[in-house]
């Protein structure tokens, strides 16, 4: 494959980071325990994907310059997440939503929020959506309707999760039924949820140059959230 071409073809190339993405999710699917494994690969691939399209470190959010900026909006979204998981923690409505954890927060938790979150589900997902996604559609389209469209293509990757288990999952479900029409419902929540939280993201991603912003904020949703089940 010429360099070139996926420099040239700015259809040809987002379709490939597709074709990608869908491909690391089947098999993830379809090998209990690998998540982790496919994320980096996933990682891996993006990465030689964008080198073919000639993105450089900062059209991706990788330039080192950036990392300061990157880390403090980051960690400013985190601690606004935080606030939000501790407020509702103390709603009853809330912790009654939600499946009787644990109390604390154990080893098996923590690997998961520090381990398979991070490298199984955020990399992955921030190179593809807020990295190479962003950039190339920002080539041809511009930065509004590249924050549109991988916005809502990230929402419209969370419809298979949305179908699996998970606390999110299940709490939503005890809301809205488990029958066809409270899982349509659950589905499309998810999506237009993702959707509009792609669209956050993409927002610290730009406004700070990094990619460690939305990288901070997106594990501080799901690893927290992790936390939070098994503290409620």
């Amino acid at each position: 494959m010429e360099l070139a071409l996926l420099e040239r073809n700015l259809g040809f190339a987002v379709g490939l980071v597709l074709v990608v993405l869908v491909t690391g999710l089947l098999v993830d699917q379809a090998v209990p325990g690998a998540h982790v494994a496919v994320g980096l690969g996933l990682a891996a691939c993006l990465l030689a994907l964008a080198r073919a399209a000639r993105l450089t470190a900062a059209d991706l959010g990788l330039a080192r310059p950036a990392w300061p900026s990157g880390l403090r909006w980051g960690a400013a979204a985190a601690a606004v997440v935080a606030a939000g998981y501790a407020v509702a923690l103390l709603v009853p409505a809330v912790r009654q939503a939600l499946p009787a954890g644990d109390g604390e927060v154990g080893r098996a938790a923590l690997l998961a929020a520090l381990v398979v979150v991070p490298l199984g589900t955020v990399l992955p997902e921030e190179l593809a959506f807020r990295g190479l996604l962003l950039a190339l559609l920002g080539r041809g389209h511009g930065v509004r309707a590249a924050t549109l469209w991988s916005s809502g293509l990230f929402g419209l990757w969370h419809i298979l999760p949305s179908l699996g288990g998970g606390v999110a999952n299940a709490a939503i479900a005890g809301a809205v039924g488990g029958d066809a029409a409270g899982t349509l419902l659950r589905v499309v929540a998810t999506v237009c949820f993702t959707a509009a939280a792609g669209v956050v993201l993409c927002a610290l991603r730009l406004r700070s140059g990094s990619l460690l912003a939305p990288v901070l904020a997106h594990w501080a949703v799901n690893g927290l959230g992790i936390m939070l089940a098994q503290l409620a």
